[in-house]
């Protein structure tokens, strides 16, 4: 799912796009993406865009009569821009937004819709779309700690919850807790007063700096390569591969259609932590340490 980084991105070249530009009509071929009929979505066309903005993991686009369209492209939503009047079709295209300068093509890959696009009015309209979380880079040190602290999560849960924090998914959190130096199985009210402020530090410089890097590799054009799996990402996507600090093979924890990536050595004390699927099977065989593992997946002689 594109997280924060990556939204912004997409705003900072939808910007350079669409600002100014009339909104010629909406082209929605997908009977799954369209979640609200008030106000309905023929209302937008023949108004400008005046601002666009971030709200979580959804794109927002602000009208003329503060009117939103609020896109969110779930897991495997997708945008790109391409000449006018773009031809669009099932079963891997959702819409089209088109504009005298090109239009904007939503796609989603896989049988799964996920993707939604709401139409609402005015700041009343965001607030019902708003999960309320913290965003991190706008907040200080104590209103972190505050939201961190108000329930007992794993740290992996809280910092993916967009209850608690804004914009945050599975690829940059497994980064943020690399960075930080923290599993991802921590509890977060039993971790230190030190640690919560490495772990804002980190989730800091986490998401500021892969900003930097996805708008120098956009280089002003259209980012057509969003994905989860960066190249120059220390543990996410990364099983088995080395850490980049310390040389330790990257592990993993698979739960449904998600897996986190950790270091055993920065980050668990040389712990590994039980894969869900394979300590079910090994259950008292499940190997607790580096070595242990390696003796359990050695190839035999």
């Amino acid at each position: 799912m594109p997280e924060l980084p990556d939204i912004v991105v997409y705003i900072e070249a939808l910007e350079k796009r669409m600002l100014g530009q009339t909104l010629e009509g909406v082209r929605v071929v997908s009977p799954f993406l369209l979640r609200t009929a008030t106000p309905p979505l023929s209302s937008a066309t023949g108004k400008s865009v005046l601002r666009l903005r971030r709200l979580g993991k959804r794109i927002c686009i602000g009208l003329q009569d503060d009117l939103w369209l609020v896109l969110h492209l779930m897991i495997a939503g997708r945008l790109h821009w391409r000449p006018r009047s773009v031809k669009v079709s099932l079963p891997r295209d959702l819409a089209a937004f088109d504009f005298p300068a090109g239009s904007l093509l939503w796609t989603e890959a896989g049988s799964q819709k996920r993707a939604s696009l709401h139409v609402v009015s005015g700041e009343a309209g965001l607030r019902e779309l708003d999960p309320g979380g913290v965003e991190v880079l706008d907040s200080d040190a104590s209103a972190f700690a505050a939201a961190l602290l108000s329930a007992n999560h794993t740290l992996k849960r809280a910092l993916t919850d967009p209850r608690l924090f804004s914009g945050i998914g599975n690829a940059y959190s497994d980064e943020i807790l690399w960075e930080a130096k923290l599993s991802p199985l921590a509890q977060t009210q039993k971790i230190s007063a030190p640690e919560i402020k490495r772990l804002f530090e980190a989730i800091r410089a986490t998401l500021i700096s892969w900003t930097e890097r996805l708008r120098a590799q956009a280089a002003g054009k259209f980012p057509e390569n969003v994905t989860a799996f960066r190249k120059g990402m220390a543990v996410h996507g990364r099983y088995r591969q080395l850490c980049p600090r310390c040389a330790t093979k990257v592990q993993r924890i698979r739960y449904a259609s998600n897996e986190t990536n950790y270091c055993p050595t920065c980050q668990t004390g040389g712990k590994l932590l039980a894969d869900r699927s394979l300590s079910r099977l090994l259950r008292e065989d499940w190997p607790r340490t580096l070595d242990e593992l390696e003796l359990l997946t050695a190839k035999p002689k």
